[in-house]
């Protein structure tokens, strides 16, 4: 898969560098492979978006990551128990192996803000398109992780069947 990703992201971006109009400014940020990335990510998290009890029993398995990404003292303040804390601003090559592990193919459960109804501290509702859990999928995928599974629903984090764990 992620070969696939990489093909369709590079064609974009030669794509759009061959168009007169387009100036890239700075070589490290590649903006036309960020969308080409995206498109490509679209379809696939659609498919790997999960129910609250279904979420919960598959981040129980062994080997499974439950990781949120939010930021480390969102994360001390309060967080599903069992999770890992690398927050997306951290997000490198070496950080993420560092947590996930040598297998590109292990099981990542995400969840963020907007998976909970409480909208405050440590949850705050973010902006729908912003949800940290779009950016966390699509920074996994395009980092070489390819079985991303994310929390679909929203859910009150002081439900005993949640887990919270309160800073």
């Amino acid at each position: 898969m992620r070969p696939i990703l990489l093909a369709a992201a590079t064609l974009a971006a030669a794509t759009l560098a061959a168009s007169p109009a387009f100036a890239q400014a700075n070589p490290q940020i590649d903006y036309p492979a960020f969308q080409a990335l995206t498109a490509a990510v679209a379809p696939q998290r659609a498919e790997r978006l999960l129910a609250f009890d279904a979420f919960k029993a598959e981040a129980a398995k062994p080997g499974v990551l439950l990781l949120d990404a939010r930021s480390k003292d969102a994360f001390a303040r309060g967080h599903i128990a069992g999770a890992v804390n690398l927050p997306l601003t951290d997000f490198t090559a070496e950080s993420l192996a560092a947590v996930i592990g040598a297998d590109p193919n292990r099981p990542i459960f995400i969840y963020c803000n907007n998976n909970f109804s409480n909208h405050r501290s440590p949850v705050p509702l973010k902006s729908a398109p912003l949800a940290l859990n779009i950016q966390t999928f699509i920074n996994l995928v395009g980092y070489g992780y390819p079985n991303v599974r994310e929390l679909a629903d929203v859910v009150d984090f002081n439900d005993a069947r949640v887990g919270w764990v309160k800073g």
